[in-house]
């Protein structure tokens, strides 16, 4: 019988990456764990009680709980240190969205570039040989021998689908990935690591990017400037547009308006917060740029999709029309709520990832 692969798999500390190993060394595959090391010690430590399940906290526990996984499976483990390109590539990303009046959404660029790309790139590096990769989320990969191209799809369980966060894997990266979750349930992971006898089978997920508060990542300087109608009536300052988000609501020191009044856009030339009633959060078309697309082109010049605006937005149907410049036009059937520049639009035909792009 001929020796199984060898995969490497993104162990986190979570039970979503610990049943991934346990399944794949049920199937008979040589596991080996592996841990990205992001946080760096120059990061402010978050005072007092903080969000301990988010991916860029302090890891000296999490690094104690990998390590009790993998001695209990019997599997290899190494930590893998991405901290300068997840510096980079992640949070002077992250700075720089934030200062220009956008909403990044780090988890895009962290699964394409960072856990994809330099994590199995490192491991290679540190003299780790393996086969293919796999990871904990809940996504599905097949093969369609009419266009001879990999598909990215969503997970059978779409209550846990993580597909948004991943439509920025290419070809490569697919012809060379396993998602083994993509097929289960939440509760069906819980009892694989259960019946495996490992401590994470009953821990929180991962809640946020970050463990702290954004403004200690951010470390701007203030810089007030007006809170305004769309009319350009000035209703209060602020001290930095990156405390706002198109929809924000309370926190803004405004008062005396006839209806709730929303964060409907920001204005980073200006250094402006515009305000409005709801009605004002409802847009029926976007663009948006650095497009990527799962197959390496659009399947069309112009083409009908469903897109989500943020991971947990309902599909909406919409015509796509792929301009000169490579950016994305994109026409809803029906408006959309709080439609929000820096985050990623992902495209999707039925159950299948085209691509996405980032929001202007």
């Amino acid at each position: 019988m001929m020796e199984k692969e060898t995969i490497l798999v993104g162990l986190s500390g979570g039970v979503d990456s610990a049943a991934t190993a346990v399944l794949l060394k049920e199937q008979g595959y040589h596991v080996i764990g592996a841990t990205m090391q992001v946080w760096d010690p120059s990061l402010p430590t978050p005072k007092g009680a903080y969000q301990k399940n988010a991916c860029l906290s302090p890891e000296k526990e999490d690094l104690q709980e990998v390590k009790e996984i993998a001695d209990k499976l019997g599997i290899e483990h190494v930590v893998v240190d991405c901290r300068e390109q997840y510096r980079k590539v992640v949070l002077d990303n992250f700075r720089l969205e934030y200062s220009c009046g956008r909403t990044p959404n780090p988890c895009v660029l962290c699964n394409s570039f960072i856990k994809f790309g330099v994590l199995p790139s490192a491991a290679r590096a540190q003299g780790i040989k393996f086969d293919k990769f796999a990871t904990g989320h809940y996504a599905r990969v097949c093969y369609d021998e009419k266009s001879t191209k990999y598909l990215l799809k969503k997970a059978v369980d779409l209550s846990r689908d993580q597909s948004y966060f991943l439509h920025r894997l290419g070809q490569q990266q697919l012809a060379h990935v396993l998602f083994p979750l993509g097929e289960k349930t939440k509760p069906q992971i819980r009892e694989v690591a259960r019946k495996a006898g490992l401590k994470v089978a009953d821990k929180e997920d991962s809640q946020d990017f970050y463990c702290g508060d954004y403004n200690d990542l951010l470390n701007f300087p203030n810089k007030p400037g007006d809170i305004v109608t769309k009319d350009g009536q000035v209703v209060a300052r602020h001290n930095g547009i990156w405390g706002y988000t198109i929809g924000k609501r309370k926190g803004l020191g405004i008062s005396g308006f006839a209806e709730p009044m929303y964060v409907v856009e920001i204005d980073a030339e200006k250094n402006q917060v515009i305000i409005g009633p709801k009605k004002d959060l409802y847009k029926d078309a976007l663009t948006a740029e650095n497009v990527s697309w799962v197959c390496g082109e659009p399947p069309a010049q112009e083409f009908d999709c469903e897109i989500k605006i943020r991971n947990l937005h309902l599909p909406a149907k919409a015509h796509v029309t792929v301009q000169e410049d490579g950016k994305i036009y994109a026409q809803f059937a029906e408006p959309q709520l709080s439609i929000t520049a820096g985050q990623s639009a992902v495209m999707y035909d039925g159950d299948i990832v085209l691509g996405g792009g980032m929001i202007l």
